[in-house]
């Protein structure tokens, strides 16, 4: 009896020490880590395409040799509202109306009407010291509600510098020129010096439903713009990020983060194997403490999750690098825009190889971050 008590004994001992062994927390190797600009937060807003592309767009300059500097994510956010409502009027309100863009639209207001830094607009001209658009989006809804409610049979003319001047009371005028750093700037000439030509960059992402090496209007309700998106194969996809980034260039993404196995808090975004509901408490509790076995990821099963929108374009984040972990899985260093507080990595995640395949539903890089064979197939 007791010699068949040790022998039970063992055997859970032995057990214990190889889940143990199998069960190790988290260990991040960096294998790249290119510069960007500090956290921001954006708070109650709903502008993440304008913090993660702006954020891009700071390392871009960084790349460039321009210096560290930080931008107005609320000039891009000014100059977005009004292009938007003439959409929306025009097509009599049948036209997503939210606070979501995508990085097309700050390229867009780069080409238009240049940048501007963070020191000369924050878009802060109501009375808080941290953004929120609450308010703000509510009176420009109601406005273009009732523009469109109008009784006479036709517009007015009056109508859009209405709607400009509550942007204005709200975020504040927009400057013709300003002093920075000892120079005086128009927002165009302060772009060019900069270096960043909105020509230079390009969207790309990774459907079925349309031909690859095609461009196609890529249908989320956010790219209310209409904006072309060239189509690649998955795993083509996956081979410009990689390839962006080991040459020094980072990558504006757009993507699901509504997953179980996304946690900002824990600095981590994974796809485990084992659907959330066929999880036990355990296995949750554990689900960000330890690698665990991921999906395989297939293009079939990407399309499958767009069609059924399990994979929706909620969010927009900048990433800056790579790393693995201990059992080699590669994962994706990710600057998010919710702030440095209440995050393992003062604001940033990293977000697993089989996550991004999945969850990504299209991103912006620079021309030149495109493998020489990938952009001849696409005609760049």
């Amino acid at each position: 009896m007791r010699k068949s008590f040790l022998f039970i004994l063992s055997l859970l001992l032995m057990t214990a020490l190889s889940t143990a062994q199998t069960e190790e927390s988290y260990e991040f190797t960096k294998t790249i880590d290119l510069p960007a600009g500090p956290v921001q937060n954006q708070y109650r807003t709903g502008t993440c395409w304008s913090f993660a592309t702006i954020s891009f767009i700071e390392s871009e300059m960084i790349r460039l040799d321009k210096g560290t500097h930080q931008l107005s994510e609320m000039y891009m956010v000014r100059y977005v509202y009004p292009e938007k409502a003439r959409r929306y009027v025009r097509r009599h309100g049948n036209l997503n109306f939210g606070q979501g863009s995508l990085s097309h639209d700050v390229m867009k207001v780069i080409a238009d009407h240049g940048m501007v830094p963070e020191s000369i607009y924050d878009g802060l001209n109501y009375g808080m010291d941290t953004h929120n658009h609450g308010e703000l989006a509510t009176v420009l809804n109601g406005m273009l509600d009732g523009v469109l409610s109008r009784r006479s049979g036709q517009l007015t003319t009056a109508w859009l510098n209405a709607y400009e001047s509550v942007l204005d009371t709200y975020l504040g005028e927009v400057p013709e020129f300003f002093e920075y750093e000892g120079q005086t700037y128009t927002p165009q000439s302060f772009a060019v010096e900069m270096g960043i030509d909105p020509d230079n960059y390009v969207e790309l992402t990774s459907f079925t439903h349309h031909p690859y090496y095609e461009q196609f209007v890529l249908e989320v309700p956010d790219n209310w713009a209409d904006a072309l998106y060239y189509n690649l194969p998955l795993d083509e996809l996956m081979e410009v990020m990689n390839y962006s980034l080991e040459n020094g260039y980072t990558i504006a993404w757009d993507g699901d983060v509504s997953e179980r196995g996304f946690s900002h808090r824990d600095a981590l975004a994974v796809l485990p194997a084992t659907p959330w509901a066929e999880m036990s408490d355990q296995e949750r509790n554990d689900l960000f403490k330890f690698p665990h076995e991921e999906q395989m990821v297939t293009p079939e099963l990407r399309q499958q999750h767009f069609n059924n929108f399990s994979t929706t374009d909620d969010h927009l984040m900048h990433i800056t690098g790579m790393a693995t972990d201990q059992n080699g899985t590669a994962y994706y260093l990710t600057k998010n825009s919710y702030g440095a507080e209440g995050n393992d990595m003062d604001g940033y995640l990293y977000m697993s190889a089989p996550y991004v395949q999945k969850k990504t539903i299209g991103i912006m890089v620079h021309k030149d971050a495109i493998p020489a064979d990938i952009r001849e197939k696409i005609e760049l």
